[in-house]
């Protein structure tokens, strides 16, 4: 079922980019599978570029994660698949991994037959700049965070203050170089 469920939501999406598609249909019939301990996600490429369940078979690429990959892919997809392990034909696991990489959910569209092209923009445009506005929020709440820490409740070494203190410490060890170097010479 639940395979069913992700290769609907992929092929929607492949149904909404045709650079995609195009992409993938030189690997018709190609098959990849997807390991990630206790799951597993076996599909072919149809002729249209889209993808189709499979069962076992003669599988071209598989593409082993490790069971944390649902917690990493928060840190973003790229983490993510850094950890994955790629085995199989090297031009369609390449083609596969551009084509996922670089897929993206067209939401306005989508909208738009719920709602209409309009309300869909301005949702999305709403949408937008309120995520914009969390990701400035958690910046600013951070860096307030830090300010306090560093300058009222003295737990951090302001940066400011660091800084003096490596141009101190590297003055330091320039003046040792010298006094090694003079000792040398006496010596």
């Amino acid at each position: 079922m639940i395979d069913g469920l992700i290769l609907g939501a992929l092929n929607h999406l492949l149904g909404q980019s045709a650079w995609a598609r195009r992409q993938l249909q030189p690997f018709a019939g190609r098959q990849a599978r997807f390991d990630m301990p206790p799951w597993q996600l076996a599909f072919a490429v149809t002729a249209e570029g889209l993808f189709e369940s499979v069962g076992e078979g003669d599988i071209d690429v598989t593409v082993t994660l490790p069971a944390e990959t649902p917690l990493v892919a928060l840190q973003g997809m790229d983490r993510a698949m850094a950890a994955a392990h790629v085995t199989g034909n090297a031009e369609f696991a390449t083609a596969l991994s551009f084509v996922l990489k670089n897929l993206r959910w067209d939401a306005e569209e989508d909208l738009s037959r719920l709602v209409g092209d309009i309300a869909a923009r301005r949702l999305v445009g709403v949408s937008s700049r309120l995520t914009l506005w969390q990701k400035e929020a958690a910046r600013n709440a951070a860096e307030n965070l830090a300010e306090y820490l560093a300058e009222e409740a003295r737990l951090l070494v302001p940066s400011r203050e660091f800084a003096t203190f490596r141009e101190e410490l590297a003055d330091f060890a320039s003046r040792i170089e010298r006094l090694e170097a003079r000792a040398t010479a006496l010596g």
